[in-house]
């Protein structure tokens, strides 16, 4: 039997190992997640040297080993410059493959990966003012697949349906154990009897949303946001253009969300916070 394959993959982590080589996290279509070892990739003009960089979409012939796969062959398909050249957008795809690493199995991951490349390609697009809705829309679409994401459109626990009051100081609830929003008298029953002891995740088990935040989620859910030309911000349906500090409070609702359900932090998140902070982000 060949001890030789060949896969499709992105690459979504890498660390040098030994004096030369580059251990690489890849994601693959048909072998789902694995690493390999890029022999020589830290080396000057290496062939493997920029082809085991992050983000980058390879044809690879690989070798099997006892613990650890080789690289033989990388022929580059794609690659992402414009998010090394902007830290947001390059924290944003790292907060992205963190989610993946967290999602991704051994067994064949071809959606996972058509997904990933789609979301950072909208990144790496994105007028400066819409990569955090991007990053959110990105979120939302890992945790769909994944078969986690919040139930947006109806209470949780008594499956009323829920339809945000643009306009007012209208609020639901949101509980993370519950899986999504309930309604103001679950959530008063929940939090008399939630356990709060966390795990990897730190923060709130429950919490309220108003309907601007509700409005958000529950379009990302859709294939693409819709952005206006005013804002680059997705508009919200009889209230006006979403303000930056909106999208930064539904992202890290999704943060917490994931965390929880993947029972451990994203290392992105803080640098995230610190990128978003900017002005330039928030146009």
């Amino acid at each position: 039997m060949s001890r030789t394959y060949k896969a499709t993959g992105i690459n979504l982590k890498a660390a040098p190992m030994g004096e030369t080589d580059r251990l690489v996290t890849i994601l693959t279509k048909e072998h789902g997640l694995l690493r390999a070892i890029a022999p020589g990739a830290r080396k000057h003009k290496s062939r493997l040297g920029g082809r085991s960089g992050l983000f980058v979409v390879n044809e690879l012939m690989l070798s099997k080993g006892k613990s650890l796969d080789k690289m033989i062959q990388a022929q580059t398909q794609r690659s992402f410059p414009g998010l090394s050249r902007d830290l947001a957008r390059l924290t944003a795809g790292q907060y992205l493959a963190e989610l993946v690493l967290c999602e991704a199995s051994e067994q064949p991951q071809e959606a996972l990966f058509a997904l990933l490349v789609a979301h950072l390609e909208r990144l790496e697009t994105a007028p400066s003012g819409a990569v955090l809705a991007c990053l959110a829309h990105g979120t939302f679409h890992i945790l769909a697949l994944a078969g986690v994401a919040p139930e947006l459109n109806r209470c949780c626990l008594s499956r009323t349906p829920i339809q945000p009051q643009l306009g007012s100081q209208w609020q639901i609830g949101f509980s993370i154990p519950a899986g999504g929003v309930i309604t103001l008298e679950q959530l008063e029953n929940l939090e008399n009897n939630v356990n709060r002891t966390s795990t990897g995740y730190r923060g709130s088990l429950t919490t309220t949303i108003g309907a601007p935040e509700l409005a958000l989620l529950q379009q990302l859910g859709q294939a693409e946001l819709v952005f206006t030309q005013a804002s680059s911000l997705p508009s919200i349906e009889g209230a006006s253009a979403a303000p930056h500090s909106l999208w930064r409070r539904v992202e890290r609702l999704l943060r917490n969300y994931a965390q929880f359900h993947f029972d451990r932090p994203i290392r992105s998140a803080a640098l995230i916070d610190s990128c978003f902070a900017s002005p330039t982000y928030a146009s």
